[in-house]
């Protein structure tokens, strides 16, 4: 559930005219009603209507080939709907559900208090199966992220966490906007620390099952 601060801060994004976020473009209606879509179905007038904020977490679920979209910042979010909702706290729901803990994240960065966590961190903390995961070499772990984590294909999240807590760069296979929150002047998807999925990947990586 959103708190009133972050419906306060939501407002001011749109009215700044930050009017998408990853694949999401939202258009506000003199109405009083906002739109989201696909970005690229943004101009399409026949879509399949939607009017509940619960929808996003359907929408998001599966790819437009019927594929479980297990990374929701992946850049293959379905087309071919439109989700009409009447007010901000409705628009802040949908995020949350397309893009789970994206808005909070931007959220905490703006106030200046997001934590990141170097990825060398991560993966020492990992217990069990995913232990071995923290014997990537440094090669290993520049190639992995600069293939797992590009945003054609891959994540479109902005990369803040480093490698290590020497501040490496995450992966110098990755352009420079790949770690810049100002590059897309919508709303960014922000990652402050490395994912599960590419935790898991590292792990597959050391055991030679890739």
């Amino acid at each position: 559930m959103s708190s009133p601060a972050q419906e306060a801060a939501l407002t001011k994004w749109l009215a700044e005219g930050r009017r998408g976020m990853g694949q999401i473009a939202i258009d506000a209606g003199d109405d009083g009603l906002f739109a989201l879509t696909h970005r690229d179905d943004a101009s399409h007038r026949h879509l399949a209507v939607h009017t509940r904020a619960e929808d996003a977490e359907e929408l998001a679920r599966f790819d437009d080939v019927g594929n479980y979209r297990a990374l929701k910042t992946a850049p293959n979010l379905r087309h071919g709907w439109r989700l009409t909702l009447t007010s901000v706290s409705e628009v802040h729901m949908a995020l949350d559900l397309f893009y789970p803990g994206r808005l909070a994240a931007f959220f905490a960065w703006e106030k200046e208090t997001l934590e990141v966590t170097p990825l060398r961190d991560t993966l020492a903390r990992q217990t069990g199966m995913y232990r071995v995961a923290a014997k990537i070499g440094e090669d290993e772990a520049n190639a992995l992220i600069g293939n797992f984590c590009r945003s054609d294909g891959g994540c479109l999240r902005t990369i803040l966490w480093p490698r290590d807590k020497g501040g490496t760069i995450a992966s110098t296979i990755l352009p420079p906007e790949k770690f810049d929150p100002q590059h897309d002047q919508t709303i960014p998807l922000l990652c402050q620390e490395a994912c599960n999925l590419l935790v898991a990947e590292a792990r597959k990586i050391v055991k030679g099952d890739l």
